[in-house]
Protein backbone atom coordinates (compact mmCIF):
# COMPACT_ATOMS: atom_id res chain seq x y z
CA UNK A 1 0.00 0.00 0.00
CA UNK A 2 1.15 3.53 -0.70
CA UNK A 3 -0.31 5.36 2.31
CA UNK A 4 2.00 7.26 4.63
CA UNK A 5 1.11 8.52 8.13
CA UNK A 6 3.03 10.51 10.68
CA UNK A 7 2.37 7.91 13.36
CA UNK A 8 3.44 4.81 11.48
CA UNK A 9 6.76 3.39 12.61
CA UNK A 10 8.23 0.42 14.42
CA UNK A 11 9.72 -2.93 13.71
CA UNK A 12 8.40 -5.14 10.97
CA UNK A 13 7.72 -7.97 13.44
CA UNK A 14 5.02 -6.02 15.29
CA UNK A 15 1.53 -7.54 15.16
CA UNK A 16 -0.29 -6.05 12.14
CA UNK A 17 -2.92 -4.14 14.11
CA UNK A 18 -0.33 -2.64 16.46
CA UNK A 19 1.86 -1.71 13.51
CA UNK A 20 -0.94 0.12 11.71
CA UNK A 21 -2.95 1.48 14.65
CA UNK A 22 -1.42 4.96 14.36
CA UNK A 23 -2.38 5.14 10.69
CA UNK A 24 -5.93 3.98 11.43
CA UNK A 25 -6.40 6.60 14.13
CA UNK A 26 -4.90 9.33 11.93
CA UNK A 27 -7.31 8.46 9.11
CA UNK A 28 -10.32 8.24 11.44
CA UNK A 29 -9.59 11.55 13.15
CA UNK A 30 -9.24 13.40 9.86
CA UNK A 31 -12.50 11.84 8.70
CA UNK A 32 -14.45 12.71 11.84
CA UNK A 33 -12.73 15.65 13.56
CA UNK A 34 -13.52 13.94 16.87
CA UNK A 35 -11.14 12.06 19.15
CA UNK A 36 -13.87 9.98 20.81
CA UNK A 37 -15.47 9.00 17.50
CA UNK A 38 -12.07 8.19 15.99
CA UNK A 39 -11.16 6.01 18.97
CA UNK A 40 -14.50 4.20 18.69
CA UNK A 41 -13.86 3.51 15.01
CA UNK A 42 -10.37 2.15 15.70
CA UNK A 43 -11.72 -0.03 18.50
CA UNK A 44 -14.36 -1.47 16.17
CA UNK A 45 -11.68 -2.07 13.53
CA UNK A 46 -9.72 -4.03 16.15
CA UNK A 47 -12.79 -6.14 16.95
CA UNK A 48 -13.27 -6.95 13.29
CA UNK A 49 -9.58 -7.76 12.88
CA UNK A 50 -9.76 -10.11 15.88
CA UNK A 51 -12.44 -12.15 14.10
CA UNK A 52 -10.28 -13.00 11.08
CA UNK A 53 -7.34 -15.31 10.72
CA UNK A 54 -4.34 -13.01 10.00
CA UNK A 55 -2.70 -15.65 7.81
CA UNK A 56 -5.63 -15.42 5.39
CA UNK A 57 -5.20 -11.65 4.90
CA UNK A 58 -2.89 -10.84 2.00
CA UNK A 59 -2.44 -7.16 2.87
CA UNK A 60 -3.13 -6.28 6.51
CA UNK A 61 -2.82 -2.52 5.97
CA UNK A 62 -5.32 -2.60 3.11
CA UNK A 63 -7.75 -4.68 5.16
CA UNK A 64 -7.50 -2.44 8.22
CA UNK A 65 -7.68 0.86 6.36
CA UNK A 66 -10.67 -0.40 4.34
CA UNK A 67 -12.51 -1.37 7.53
CA UNK A 68 -11.59 1.91 9.24
CA UNK A 69 -12.57 4.19 6.36
CA UNK A 70 -15.91 2.45 5.89
CA UNK A 71 -16.67 2.59 9.61
CA UNK A 72 -15.73 6.28 9.60
CA UNK A 73 -18.07 6.96 6.67
CA UNK A 74 -20.94 5.32 8.56
CA UNK A 75 -20.04 7.21 11.73
CA UNK A 76 -19.85 10.52 9.85
CA UNK A 77 -23.31 10.01 8.40
CA UNK A 78 -24.83 9.48 11.84
CA UNK A 79 -22.72 12.22 13.42
CA UNK A 80 -24.04 14.79 10.96
CA UNK A 81 -27.58 14.18 12.20
CA UNK A 82 -26.44 14.82 15.78
CA UNK A 83 -24.50 17.95 14.78
CA UNK A 84 -27.64 19.50 13.32
CA UNK A 85 -28.96 19.88 16.87
CA UNK A 86 -25.61 20.96 18.34
CA UNK A 87 -25.81 24.17 20.39
CA UNK A 88 -23.78 26.91 18.72
CA UNK A 89 -20.99 26.39 16.16
CA UNK A 90 -19.44 22.92 15.88
CA UNK A 91 -15.64 22.84 15.70
CA UNK A 92 -13.25 19.92 15.31
CA UNK A 93 -11.91 18.53 18.55
CA UNK A 94 -8.39 19.90 19.25
CA UNK A 95 -5.54 17.42 19.69
CA UNK A 96 -1.94 17.74 20.78
CA UNK A 97 0.55 17.20 17.96
CA UNK A 98 4.32 16.93 17.88
CA UNK A 99 6.15 20.21 17.24
CA UNK A 100 8.05 18.65 14.32
CA UNK A 101 4.82 17.96 12.40
CA UNK A 102 5.01 21.62 11.34
CA UNK A 103 8.06 20.69 9.23
CA UNK A 104 5.76 18.63 7.01
CA UNK A 105 3.37 21.22 5.61
CA UNK A 106 1.02 18.65 4.05
CA UNK A 107 0.58 16.62 7.23
CA UNK A 108 0.30 19.73 9.41
CA UNK A 109 -2.34 21.21 7.12
CA UNK A 110 -4.32 17.96 6.96
CA UNK A 111 -4.90 18.02 10.73
CA UNK A 112 -5.49 21.80 10.96
CA UNK A 113 -8.82 22.75 12.52
CA UNK A 114 -9.30 25.19 9.63
CA UNK A 115 -9.15 22.39 7.06
CA UNK A 116 -11.14 19.93 9.18
CA UNK A 117 -13.83 22.60 9.52
CA UNK A 118 -14.00 22.94 5.73
CA UNK A 119 -14.07 19.16 5.28
CA UNK A 120 -17.38 19.14 7.16
CA UNK A 121 -18.98 20.54 3.99
CA UNK A 122 -18.04 17.46 1.93
CA UNK A 123 -20.06 14.31 1.54
CA UNK A 124 -18.66 11.32 3.50
CA UNK A 125 -17.33 9.69 0.32
CA UNK A 126 -15.76 12.94 -0.91
CA UNK A 127 -14.11 13.41 2.44
CA UNK A 128 -12.77 9.84 2.42
CA UNK A 129 -11.19 10.28 -1.00
CA UNK A 130 -9.75 13.68 -0.09
CA UNK A 131 -8.24 12.45 3.19
CA UNK A 132 -6.75 9.28 1.70
CA UNK A 133 -5.29 11.04 -1.33
CA UNK A 134 -4.28 14.46 -0.02
CA UNK A 135 -3.16 13.57 3.51
CA UNK A 136 -1.79 10.06 3.06
CA UNK A 137 -0.86 9.86 -0.60
CA UNK A 138 -2.96 6.85 -1.59
CA UNK A 139 -3.31 6.70 -5.39
CA UNK A 140 -6.76 6.57 -6.91
CA UNK A 141 -6.50 2.88 -7.83
CA UNK A 142 -5.90 1.91 -4.20
CA UNK A 143 -8.64 4.24 -2.96
CA UNK A 144 -11.03 2.61 -5.42
CA UNK A 145 -10.22 -0.79 -3.91
CA UNK A 146 -10.63 0.52 -0.36
CA UNK A 147 -14.02 2.08 -1.09
CA UNK A 148 -15.31 -0.56 -3.48
CA UNK A 149 -15.71 2.01 -6.25
CA UNK A 150 -14.37 2.27 -9.78
CA UNK A 151 -11.34 4.45 -10.48
CA UNK A 152 -13.34 6.93 -12.65
CA UNK A 153 -15.83 7.38 -9.81
CA UNK A 154 -13.00 8.01 -7.35
CA UNK A 155 -11.43 10.57 -9.68
CA UNK A 156 -14.76 12.37 -9.91
CA UNK A 157 -15.15 12.36 -6.13
CA UNK A 158 -11.62 13.73 -5.75
CA UNK A 159 -12.30 16.48 -8.28
CA UNK A 160 -15.49 17.56 -6.51
CA UNK A 161 -13.82 17.44 -3.12
CA UNK A 162 -10.80 19.52 -4.19
CA UNK A 163 -13.01 22.05 -5.94
CA UNK A 164 -15.20 22.42 -2.84
CA UNK A 165 -12.24 22.69 -0.48
CA UNK A 166 -10.36 25.20 -2.61
CA UNK A 167 -13.51 27.31 -2.88
CA UNK A 168 -13.94 27.51 0.89
CA UNK A 169 -10.51 27.28 2.48
CA UNK A 170 -8.13 30.14 3.15
CA UNK A 171 -4.40 29.86 2.68
CA UNK A 172 -2.87 30.58 6.05
CA UNK A 173 0.74 31.22 7.05
CA UNK A 174 2.67 27.99 7.44
CA UNK A 175 6.05 29.29 8.64
CA UNK A 176 6.55 27.72 12.12
CA UNK A 177 8.64 30.62 13.46
CA UNK A 178 6.09 33.26 12.48
CA UNK A 179 3.23 31.25 13.91
CA UNK A 180 5.06 30.68 17.19
CA UNK A 181 6.00 34.34 17.59
CA UNK A 182 2.52 35.63 16.81
CA UNK A 183 0.93 33.08 19.14
CA UNK A 184 3.23 34.12 21.98
CA UNK A 185 2.41 37.81 21.38
CA UNK A 186 -1.28 36.93 21.31
CA UNK A 187 -1.03 35.07 24.63
CA UNK A 188 0.94 37.89 26.27
CA UNK A 189 -1.72 40.40 25.24
CA UNK A 190 -4.50 38.10 26.48
CA UNK A 191 -2.78 37.53 29.82
CA UNK A 192 -2.34 41.26 30.34
CA UNK A 193 -5.85 42.12 29.22
CA UNK A 194 -4.27 44.56 26.77
CA UNK A 195 -6.86 45.29 24.06
CA UNK A 196 -4.48 47.54 22.12
CA UNK A 197 -1.77 44.87 22.02
CA UNK A 198 -4.35 42.29 20.98
CA UNK A 199 -5.60 44.43 18.12
CA UNK A 200 -2.00 44.76 16.90
CA UNK A 201 -1.75 40.99 16.29
CA UNK A 202 -5.24 40.63 14.82
CA UNK A 203 -6.19 41.11 11.19
CA UNK A 204 -8.77 43.93 10.82
CA UNK A 205 -11.28 41.39 9.47
CA UNK A 206 -10.48 38.62 11.96
CA UNK A 207 -13.21 36.09 12.83
CA UNK A 208 -13.54 34.18 16.09
CA UNK A 209 -15.65 31.02 16.20
CA UNK A 210 -16.39 29.51 19.62
CA UNK A 211 -17.57 25.99 20.44
CA UNK A 212 -18.96 25.58 23.94
CA UNK A 213 -21.60 23.03 23.02
CA UNK A 214 -24.08 24.88 25.22
CA UNK A 215 -22.04 23.88 28.28
CA UNK A 216 -20.10 27.12 28.71
CA UNK A 217 -20.72 30.79 28.14
CA UNK A 218 -19.15 30.70 24.66
CA UNK A 219 -20.70 33.02 22.05
CA UNK A 220 -23.15 31.11 19.89
CA UNK A 221 -22.37 33.11 16.77
CA UNK A 222 -19.04 34.02 15.14
CA UNK A 223 -17.59 37.41 16.08
CA UNK A 224 -16.05 39.57 13.35
CA UNK A 225 -13.63 42.50 13.40
CA UNK A 226 -10.47 43.18 15.41
CA UNK A 227 -12.10 45.48 17.95
CA UNK A 228 -15.01 43.19 18.81
CA UNK A 229 -12.83 40.07 18.84
CA UNK A 230 -10.22 41.71 21.09
CA UNK A 231 -12.88 42.75 23.59
CA UNK A 232 -14.47 39.30 23.51
CA UNK A 233 -11.11 37.66 24.20
CA UNK A 234 -10.42 39.93 27.16
CA UNK A 235 -13.86 39.11 28.60
CA UNK A 236 -13.19 35.41 27.96
CA UNK A 237 -9.84 35.65 29.76
CA UNK A 238 -11.49 37.18 32.80
CA UNK A 239 -14.07 34.39 32.90
CA UNK A 240 -11.50 31.63 33.33
CA UNK A 241 -11.47 29.77 36.69
CA UNK A 242 -9.42 31.18 39.55
CA UNK A 243 -5.95 29.66 39.53
CA UNK A 244 -6.03 28.75 35.84
CA UNK A 245 -2.91 29.14 33.71
CA UNK A 246 -2.42 29.59 29.98
CA UNK A 247 0.42 28.43 27.77
CA UNK A 248 1.42 27.80 24.18
CA UNK A 249 1.17 24.14 23.13
CA UNK A 250 1.19 22.48 19.71
CA UNK A 251 -2.40 21.86 18.64
CA UNK A 252 -3.48 20.42 15.30
CA UNK A 253 -0.20 20.98 13.53
CA UNK A 254 0.80 24.37 14.96
CA UNK A 255 1.10 26.48 18.09
CA UNK A 256 -2.09 27.15 20.00
CA UNK A 257 -3.17 28.46 23.38
CA UNK A 258 -4.40 26.12 26.11
CA UNK A 259 -5.91 27.27 29.41
CA UNK A 260 -5.69 24.76 32.26
CA UNK A 261 -7.06 24.56 35.77
CA UNK A 262 -5.84 21.94 38.23
CA UNK A 263 -4.10 20.11 35.40
CA UNK A 264 -7.23 19.89 33.23
CA UNK A 265 -7.66 21.78 29.96
CA UNK A 266 -10.67 24.10 30.12
CA UNK A 267 -10.16 26.00 26.85
CA UNK A 268 -8.14 25.61 23.66
CA UNK A 269 -7.52 28.17 20.93
CA UNK A 270 -6.08 27.46 17.51
CA UNK A 271 -4.91 30.53 15.59
CA UNK A 272 -4.75 30.85 11.81
CA UNK A 273 -2.69 33.69 10.36
CA UNK A 274 -2.38 35.62 7.13
CA UNK A 275 0.71 37.77 6.57
CA UNK A 276 1.68 37.55 10.23
CA UNK A 277 -1.71 38.61 11.63
CA UNK A 278 -4.35 36.37 13.19
CA UNK A 279 -7.16 35.97 10.66
CA UNK A 280 -9.24 33.18 12.23
CA UNK A 281 -9.52 31.99 15.83
CA UNK A 282 -11.14 28.69 16.78
CA UNK A 283 -12.01 28.47 20.47
CA UNK A 284 -13.16 25.20 22.07
CA UNK A 285 -14.43 25.28 25.64
CA UNK A 286 -16.84 22.34 25.55
CA UNK A 287 -15.30 20.10 28.24
CA UNK A 288 -16.32 16.98 26.34
CA UNK A 289 -14.08 18.06 23.46
CA UNK A 290 -10.95 18.77 25.52
CA UNK A 291 -10.29 15.28 26.87
CA UNK A 292 -7.54 14.61 24.32
CA UNK A 293 -5.42 17.46 25.72
CA UNK A 294 -3.67 15.55 28.50
CA UNK A 295 -0.98 17.59 30.23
Amino acid sequence: MGGVAEHVSGAQHEPPFVKHRGLLYAVAYRMLGSVKEAEDVVQEAWLRWSRVEPATVVDAEAFLVRVTIRLAIDQLRSARVRRESYVGPWLPEPILTRPDIADDVVLADSVSTALLFVLETLSPLERAVFVLNEAFGYPYAEIAQLLGRGVPAVRQLAHRARKAVEGRRRRYDSDPVTRQQVTERFLAACSGGDITALIEVLSPNVTMVSDGGGRTGAPRKPIHGAGLVARAIVVLSRQQPVGSTAGVLHLNGGPGVVVCCDGTAVLAMTLHMVEGLVRTIHVVSNPQKLTAIVL
